[in-house]
């Protein structure tokens, strides 16, 4: 746990770590951060004292810091130390409320990509009318650009996710664009499209087409496929939405005597469509395409959406899906080079030097 990350700082991270053991008897916390300040809150919960270590982090990655400035001269960081505890094999996952970009971009550097991978991607969760009650939507603002193959390989990390998270066998995945028609959409759409059927059954995944914004919440689709750029604007228009819709709503219920005596009437099932959609509950978007299980918790995270990244990161870890993943994505990535080859060699062509080809970033 970056235990300093996050606006409401350490205590709600460690009352979240405290909600989670009660629920969890399996789970175990390193806390990186400010030892003093953790050795006390944590001697507040009883029950975190036996599975809690310690590890003493002095310096706190800012909400406003660049990510940059943090891969510089971050190395005495909460976030650094977290992301380290992954590396070295003491954690299973990461769980931090911090700077996005800045934990993305210590990730990167920290953990290295997945073989195959281009950029890495932030999956998020999404209320859905499906069984599962949620859809995945990849990538949400890690890159807001994305090629065909990065599409692609954004679909096979989703649907190993989805996979993992909900226990489904086969997850339905679609494809973000400006209608469902085939002739729809910028060419590299199209034949990420083609790509993504094609790499159906190495995913294990049912490819369902090109879908629209109306079907993010639908029971039509579990994984939605778009570019970062795309994708943080549908989640940010969905939350601000959603805002709105509950604000109306307590507005109207509490607009006279009738209107508060049918929102007596109606207590229980408001209570259930609160809990259901509560964004405490969908709280983590997690980091696909690194060698490590990395959540990232909403900034603004009180005790019980820490827990709910808690969960997730957990469940992921536990299940084993990274190493799946890694498998399916080097098989893609191999399959697409041979054909790159193929097609070269049926051009006349070979392949380039080493020494021509660009370097990757970290």
């Amino acid at each position: 746990m970056d235990a300093m990350g996050g606006d409401k700082g350490p205590s709600a991270v460690v009352e979240g770590c405290a909600v989670s053991a009660a629920k969890n008897p399996e789970i175990a916390f390193i806390l990186h951060g400010d030892e003093t300040t953790l050795r006390a809150l944590v001697a507040k919960h009883p029950a975190l004292v036996s599975i809690t270590r310690i590890h003493h982090s002095p310096g706190v990655v800012r909400m406003d810091d660049k990510p940059a400035q943090v891969m510089r001269s971050g190395r005495e960081t909460s976030m650094w130390s977290a992301l380290t505890s992954v590396r070295e094999g003491e954690a299973m996952a990461a769980v931090s409320c911090g700077n996005t970009g800045a934990l993305m971009a210590v990730a990167m550097l920290r953990l290295r990509k997945l073989h195959g991978v281009h950029r890495p991607a932030i999956a998020c969760l999404w209320p859905s009318r499906g069984e599962s009650g949620f859809n995945t939507m990849l990538d949400v603002g890690a890159d807001i650009r994305a090629d065909e193959e990065s599409l692609l390989q954004y679909a096979l990390m989703g649907a190993a996710y989805y996979r993992n998270a909900f226990n489904a066998p086969c997850p339905r995945v679609g494809l973000l664009n400006v209608g469902t028609e085939d002739h729809k959409g910028r060419a590299e759409i199209k034949e990420a499209a083609r790509l993504i059927a094609e790499a159906a059954e190495i995913g294990r995944y049912q490819f369902v087409g090109f879908v629209e914004g109306t079907d993010l919440a639908s029971a039509h689709v579990d994984v939605i496929v778009t570019d970062g750029f795309t994708g943080n604007i549908a989640l940010k228009t969905g939350e601000g939405t959603a805002r709105l819709v509950s604000d109306a709503l307590r507005e109207e219920l509490s607009a006279n005597l009738l209107s508060k005596l049918g929102a007596l009437a109606a207590l229980g099932p408001l209570k259930r469509l609160r809990k259901r959609m509560d964004p405490r509950r969908m709280n983590g978007g997690v980091f696909l395409g690194l060698n490590g299980t990395v959540v990232k918790s909403h900034g603004s995270a009180d005790a019980t959406g820490v827990s709910a990244a808690i969960k997730l990161a957990f469940t992921l870890a536990k299940s084993g899906f990274q190493e799946r993943m890694a498998e399916r994505l080097a098989s893609v990535a191999d399959a697409v080079e041979e054909r790159a080859l193929a097609q070269g060699k049926a051009n006349g062509k070979t392949a380039p030097d080493t020494d021509e080809v660009e370097e990757g970033q970290p």
